[in-house]
């Protein structure tokens, strides 16, 4: 995945390449156009990392590729900016009630949580799809009892990095990971999710260039 710059910033960057640090009004007189008007490829070319600019200096080529700046991003970019709103169920609530609320709120996880809004488990398709095909009563059978329980439950915090969490993603094999608050108890609070549609989002906005 590339930037694509226009064939004005490509001059730009050429004109900074060859003759930086220049002010903007001698790109602009190379080029035989008014400052003005080469403002925003500027502002754009700056805030995208390919040009630098020091106050009575001018612009100067950074050298970093497209590649390497995209990389950048990705690496500054922390959970909370793309983390949706957990779908959280109660652990004495019945698979029954569960596999409802999976269907109604059109998700893969839930979030199992105890009387003191503490997170001890998550249910997923497969925990409940392997329910279903039993013989059990569904709407007498507690979720405590078939979902993954703390401590085997990878978390993440609105301030991790979300090309980590899309790494856990894929190292533990799973749909999503909560994000989680760790109160003075020790327990954790949840407070958010990350699933593989939100790192679809952030990858979609990449290639769009609505992070640059």
């Amino acid at each position: 995945m590339t930037i694509e710059l226009t064939g004005r910033q490509e001059q730009i960057l050429n004109i900074v390449k060859d003759s930086g640090p220049i002010t903007g009004e001698k790109i602009a007189e190379k080029l035989s156009l008014t400052r003005a008007t080469l403002r925003p490829d500027l502002s754009i070319l700056t805030m995208a990392g390919f040009l630098d600019a020091r106050p009575r200096v001018g612009y100067f080529y950074t050298g970093k590729s497209g590649s390497q700046l995209l990389t950048e991003k990705l690496k500054k970019i922390t959970v909370q900016e793309y983390q949706s709103i957990p779908v959280v169920v109660h652990e004495e609530s019945s698979v029954y009630d569960a596999i409802s609320s999976m269907f109604l709120e059109d998700v893969g996880t839930l979030f199992v949580v105890n009387k003191k809004s503490a997170l001890v488990g998550v249910l997923s398709r497969k925990d409940l799809l392997r329910a279903s095909i039993g013989k059990q009563d569904l709407e007498s059978l507690p979720v405590s009892i078939i979902m993954t329980r703390m401590p085997n439950i990878t978390v993440c915090e609105k301030d991790d990095l979300i090309m980590e969490v899309a790494n856990k993603l894929i190292e533990k094999q799973i749909d999503a990971l909560p994000v989680v608050k760790k109160r003075k108890s020790g327990d954790y609070e949840v407070i958010g999710r990350v699933t593989k549609t939100n790192i679809t989002k952030l990858l979609v906005d990449l290639s769009h260039d609505q992070l640059i």
